[in-house]
């Protein structure tokens, strides 16, 4: 297997700006499914780390009192109790937008506080596009004489409310306020990549590259610079120790990360980034176009008409290409107005992709055993078997080049041994990992046994989908004939959403453009439609 023919050159990449390598070999990486495996490691972890240790971390949304496993810790207690004990715990969190628009601007603001007063110290960042936001969720542990301890996590899951789920699907017993669609407790399915290795240096740089942007944190917004003077909380970081302070990871596994990542082009330039970064856009579009087989997607939204162009054009070129995406059944937020610009892009999406060739395209939405849908908040995507990637990025405009995104892809050194080896014919062979995160997913939704014993159906792409498609189609049935007898295996339905008015798309269409999927690329850029 060539690794060009899957990650991006350093050209490719296409940012001289940055430090960043082209890709990491040599590192170890593991997936956690659903946020209640991903607190329960982080409390593992940070409640290991010592005086000098180094913990780094940025998030979207951070509530304090969200309990990382039943009994707590909290993630304030978790982070202030480092902190105290002579941990350098050092936060990115976006400012956000108004309370009132359904952000979590107080949320954000107390989690700085409360970590901030016992010695940590955690920025409010609002250096983003107009109606942008930062939305990488990393966190990085250190550990300076000790560099084979260092571990790194990154991926969909926030450290917030509504994310403490597992498979059962019952849901965090501290929800956030969604659609009444999903309850009070709403189902939640998410991803979360651990990572050790040479790469946890690359994403430490990530975090500083942010973290030592000299560009003022409150740009544009006078209230805010006020608020934070009168709370005396901070306008700039402390500086960081120098990271030839802290040895680089050693190589201790069979695993080759590309990290990829979106910034915008800004009218205040990232020092690391003038131009904006795009590798996201740029390494997804790659590994698609070398689809032969099977495209497996996991996506909150699924959006953008561009984006699926992608997808659209390899199901052309590739006859014997499928494309498994697995949705929510419905927007987060509900209501008249809400609502549509959220489910117009959706429509786009999927229709672009269903002109290519409506056989090939199978789109699913998730429920959990009691018929209450699941609200799939997971960034993940396998392509034949051989390149997997995982992050904060959704697939529409918004996450490809106008707010910030981390994800991580991987190439597996190990070649699977199960049949079928090859399955795109290309000669790269289907390799361990990104196969055990596919059938590891696929096993969940159809109700399989998570120790493989019931792959028979699942290795060939073409049978994955048939089973896929059959355990859907069986459990439409039954409600359809008013669910009499034994609930079928699995939790897959067809996703197969009302169309909207003809009036309604009209009037969701420009919100959904402006706001909801905005595009954060150069002019020269969006003439050209390239990323």
């Amino acid at each position: 297997m060539s690794i060009d023919d899957w990650f991006l050159t350093g050209e490719q990449r296409d940012n001289p700006a940055s430090a960043l390598p082209a890709w990491c070999d040599g590192n170890q990486v593991r997936v956690h499914v659903h946020g209640a495996a991903y607190f329960d490691r982080l409390v593992e972890v940070v409640d290991a780390m010592r005086d000098g240790d180094q913990l780094f971390f940025t998030d979207w949304r951070g509530d304090p009192d969200q309990r990382l496993r039943p009994a707590g810790p909290t993630v304030a207690e978790l982070l202030s109790t480092a902190a105290e004990r002579g941990v350098l715990v050092c936060g990115l969190v976006w400012r956000s937008h108004l309370d009132r628009l359904i952000y979590s601007a107080e949320q954000n603001r107390n989690l700085a506080d409360e970590i901030n007063d016992d010695g940590g110290q955690v920025l409010l960042d609002q250096r983003v596009r107009r109606f942008g936001s930062h939305h990488q969720k990393l966190v990085v542990a250190r550990h300076p004489g000790r560099p084979e301890r260092d571990v790194a996590f990154a991926g969909g899951i926030d450290l917030c409310h509504s994310r403490r789920d597992d498979a059962d699907h019952h849901g965090d017993p501290q929800p956030v306020s969604m659609s009444p669609r999903y309850g009070d407790r709403p189902p939640w399915h998410d991803i979360q990549l651990e990572l050790r290795g040479p790469v946890v240096a690359a994403l430490d740089l990530t975090f500083r590259e942010r973290w030592d942007d000299p560009t003022v944190l409150r740009r544009g917004n006078p209230v805010a610079m006020l608020r934070d003077r009168l709370a005396g909380r901070p306008s700039t970081g402390r500086p960081l120790p120098p990271p030839s302070a802290t040895a680089p990871p050693p190589p201790c596994g069979p695993h080759r990360v590309q990290v990829l990542r979106t910034y915008p082009a800004t009218p205040h330039p990232y020092p690391f980034a003038p131009d904006g970064e795009r590798t996201i856009a740029r390494g997804y579009a790659k590994a698609i176009r070398r689809g032969r087989r099977l495209i497996y997607l996991e996506d909150q939204y699924m959006w953008s008409a561009q984006v699926a162009q992608l997808f659209a054009d390899a199901l052309r070129d590739s006859p014997d290409l499928h494309l498994m995406v697995v949705v929510p059944r419905h927007p987060d937020v509900d209501g008249r107005l809400a609502l549509p610009p959220n489910v117009v892009g959706r429509e786009y999406a999927i229709d672009v992709c269903r002109r290519a060739d409506p056989d090939r395209v199978h789109v699913f939405d998730v429920e959990n055993h009691a018929g209450t849908p699941v609200y799939v908040h997971a960034k993940a995507c396998v392509v034949d078997d051989v390149w997997a990637c995982v992050g904060s990025d959704n697939f529409n405009r918004r996450s490809w080049t106008n707010d910030s995104e981390l994800s991580c892809a991987v190439l597996d050194d190990t070649p699977d041994p199960r049949a079928p080896r090859d399955p795109a014919g290309l000669g790269d062979q289907a390799r361990v990992f990104a196969r055990d995160l596919r059938l590891t997913l696929m096993r969940e939704h159809l109700d399989r046994a998570a120790d493989g014993s019931q792959d028979h159906d699942l290795l060939d792409p073409t049978d994955a989908v048939r089973a896929a498609g059959a355990s859907a189609d069986a459990l439409d049935a039954w409600y359809a004939h008013g669910r009499r007898g034994p609930r079928p295996p699995g939790r897959l339905r067809r996703h197969d959403p009302a169309k909207l008015s003809t009036f309604t798309r009209a009037w969701a269409t420009p919100p959904y453009h402006l706001f909801y999927d905005p595009d954060g690329r150069p002019r020269r850029m969006r003439r050209t439609a390239t990323w």
